[in-house]
């Protein structure tokens, strides 16, 4: 349930843009991600961090979109978000406490240059898809960006958190690995 929870906001902006236009889209994104945070609200009695970071970008860049009639705030969206998402990977890296292990550490028990490497792996991954989304967004039509952001964006990410479990399957104690089978 989560996990559609989770696209639900994305899926309605990618079909309201296919049927009117990035204005009325963005609205709708904004609304949609409203609504997302509400029903997360109910049925979890909390709210995730990353969601309500999630929620204020959509709701700056949307509103801004709308509002100045820009298509420009949309997609910078997405690479500053990509931008802070690698800078907080970075900084939680030289402070001892990488956010990667915080979050799948109590899954698994690897050694700490693993954690590193997971680390900047994502950073670098971050990187590249904020690079790649000026480029798509400022060089390429409207519609091949949000082709791009929608299945693009989320496929790349998808493969590379699978990729990241694997990597992590793959240096756990021989242990713990049987215990998650």
């Amino acid at each position: 349930m989560k996990q559609i929870l989770d696209f639900l906001p994305l899926i309605i902006f990618f079909a309201v843009y296919k049927f009117y236009d990035i204005y009325i889209a963005s609205g709708v994104l904004v609304a949609a991600t409203t609504v997302q945070l509400l029903i997360t609200y109910i049925i979890y009695r909390k709210i995730e961090k990353m969601l309500l970071f999630t929620f204020a970008m959509v709701a700056v860049f949307g509103t801004l979109t709308i509002v100045f009639h820009n298509d420009a705030f949309i997609k910078w969206k997405v690479t500053i978000i990509n931008w802070l998402f690698a800078a907080a990977l970075v900084i939680s890296h030289f402070m001892k406490q990488p956010l990667i292990k915080r979050m799948l550490g109590a899954e698994f028990s690897v050694k700490e240059q693993v954690w590193t490497r997971i680390t900047w792996y994502w950073v670098c991954f971050f990187m590249l898809c904020s690079f790649a989304n000026l480029y798509v967004a400022f060089q390429m039509s409207q519609e091949a960006w949000v082709d791009f952001k929608v299945f693009g964006l989320t496929g790349a990410t998808l493969v590379s958190t699978l990729l990241t479990v694997f990597y992590l399957f793959k240096h756990i104690p021989e242990e713990q690995r049987k215990e998650l089978k």
